[in-house]
């Protein structure tokens, strides 16, 4: 996929924002700083990491402004009202950031935290892929915690093999 129109963009991040958002809302608030292992990501380690890697590596580098990534510590939101707001707070910050990028930009270079040049096009599709990864791992957590989550876009997998059944069926009959 290449990023190359600013509005197409950002209407593609809310979805894939609001995708992630119906994950962090499964997760139950004694849960937060549950990990699955010491020293590895908590709940509301890795939303917290999601708000801030998103608002203050992607959102600043991509305008040549050095990342000022401040970590994903429960200093940030303590609890998960806070933990939330922080969410929404630097989702919405980002966006306007984001906003504010011309088509043109999306072909310029910018520098990534390890001084890798790369379009600006292509480190935004890279930041999308980063959430989808961590959205992945809070399904895999709230697995672990027996926790029922949404559909990613609409059907289990098992809905989808029982419909591929009926499907298959209706179409060997005709």
């Amino acid at each position: 996929m290449e990023i190359s129109r600013v509005d197409p963009f950002l209407d593609y991040l809310e979805r894939v924002h609001q995708r992630t958002r119906r994950v962090v809302l499964c997760i139950p608030r004694d849960d937060l700083d549950w990990s699955p292992s010491p020293g590895k990501f908590s709940f509301g380690d890795l939303v917290r990491h999601l708000a801030t890697i998103e608002r203050y590596m992607y959102g600043e580098t991509v305008r040549d402004r050095p990342s000022a990534y401040p970590g994903h510590g429960r200093e940030l939101a303590d609890g998960f009202d806070a933990t939330l707001a922080l969410y929404d707070r630097l989702h919405d910050e980002s966006r306007t950031l984001f906003a504010e990028l011309t088509d043109a930009r999306l072909a310029e270079k910018c520098l990534t935290p390890a001084e890798t040049p790369i379009t600006v096009g292509k480190w935004l599709r890279a930041m999308i892929e980063h959430e989808a990864h961590h959205r992945g791992q809070l399904y895999l957590m709230l697995g672990m915690r027996h926790v029922v989550t949404p559909p990613l876009y609409g059907l289990t997998s098992e809905e989808v093999r029982v419909r591929s059944r009926e499907a298959a069926g209706l179409r060997g009959q005709s």
